[in-house]
């Protein structure tokens, strides 16, 4: 298929703009965007609601209701970390909606930017699964909720069977392996592989804020470092290395593997004997959104059983409805590290815990010392 038939089959609906633009890109056509995040995201009363996200959540299939309800997408600007986020939005960047992470919860909520969501706006909020709705920090009282649960998956290793010869059980040495050195790809944001570094150096989650902490994950991460291709925020950089052989492994999410399974590329998504990393994502509301129905159009759209079928069977995410579980084989859900029950997911592994604004400046501090090469 050559891009003017690729192009037809997206308008018409037959190929999602994101598997377009990875055509594209795998055929070395450039591809230009304008990101919302060059202008001030502070939207006129009237206009769309702005939605401040990862790169790859600002596509169509995930507002079907939103677009039916509103007559176009709304407004999108882009992060890389939500580290990066919360640090613009301190300096004033206003948008309706942000999608932060469990890890980063009590430090968004303590910044004074955000409003709690009032869950009888919602409709499809009766539907999310209490076990996500109910994270350490998320009960702002009234029956209210400061981030609604969104989406929540693993990060793990996503390997080529035919390229990586296992030794033993999956583990998290595989991106150590000194076999495969330049052949090895990470997630650039110290929000995964720092913590993905504490597991390796056998330090709790309980006590990452120590000083004997930092020195042991910094040991392990300036071990890896000269192994590793590249570092990249971008998950289609790791996807197209691993289809073409470049990489035989890389720190990556669930979305990685279940992308490069459906193109036919011989991957499995580790299950590492250390456990892997599990998170929980959602979605707040900004203080002063300027448009405030349609943020909760946002949301609700976010929640719907036709999106959440969407992030399973394409992003290989789980969703916070139940019902977008319907219809999917346990054994299916489990070949992409998900689960129906989202528990048996995020307790057999190592479930973020928020840490101070400290403890994070520190971090990433570090980590990019590290990614430098010192």
């Amino acid at each position: 298929m050559d891009v003017l038939d690729q192009l037809g089959s997206m308008r018409e609906g037959k190929m999602s703009r994101r598997a377009f633009t990875r055509s594209l890109l795998a055929a070395g056509v450039a591809v230009a965007t304008v990101p919302g995040a060059t202008r001030k995201a502070m939207a006129a009363e009237g206009d769309q609601a702005t939605y401040f996200t990862w790169g790859g959540y600002d596509i169509p299939e995930l507002f079907g209701e939103y677009q039916e309800k509103n007559g176009e997408l709304p407004n999108f600007s882009i992060f890389g970390a939500s580290e990066e986020a919360l640090t613009k939005i301190r300096g004033g960047f206003v948008v309706d909606v942000s999608h932060p992470c469990n890890q980063a919860l009590p430090r968004w909520v303590n910044s004074g930017f955000f409003q709690p969501i009032d869950t009888g706006r919602l409709a499809h909020a009766g539907d999310v699964m209490p076990a996500l709705t109910d994270l350490p920090g998320n009960d702002a009282g009234e029956g209210k909720l400061n981030m609604m649960p969104f989406d929540w998956g693993q990060t793990s290793i996503t390997y080529r069977t035919d390229l990586f010869e296992l030794e033993g059980e999956e583990s998290w040495d595989m991106l150590w392996d000194q076999r495969y050195a330049g052949r090895l790809g990470s997630l650039a944001a110290g929000a995964d592989a720092w913590w993905i570094g504490a597991i390796k150096a056998g330090v709790s989650f309980d006590e990452l804020n120590t000083d004997e902490a930092f020195e042991k994950i910094a040991a392990v991460m300036r071990e890896q470092r000269p192994l590793l291709r590249t570092y990249t925020d971008d998950t289609t950089t790791l996807e197209q290395a691993l289809a073409s052989g470049e990489m035989v492994a890389a720190m990556t999410w669930n979305s990685s593997a279940a992308l490069l399974k459906s193109e036919g590329v011989p991957v499995a998504f580790a299950q590492p004997k250390e456990g892997a990393l599990t998170w929980v994502c959602g979605l707040m509301i900004h203080k002063d959104a300027p448009n405030l129905d349609r943020a909760y159009d946002v949301i609700d759209s976010l929640l719907s059983v036709e999106t959440g079928k969407f992030m399973i069977n394409d992003y290989g995410y789980g969703h916070s409805n139940a019902k977008s579980f319907e219809g999917f084989d346990e054994e299916m859900l489990a070949g992409i590290g998900l689960s129906s029950d989202p528990l048996k997911i995020l307790n057999a592994g190592h479930f973020q815990q928020p840490q101070s604004q400290e403890w994070e400046t520190k971090m990433n501090g570090m980590f990019e010392e590290i990614k430098a090469g010192f």
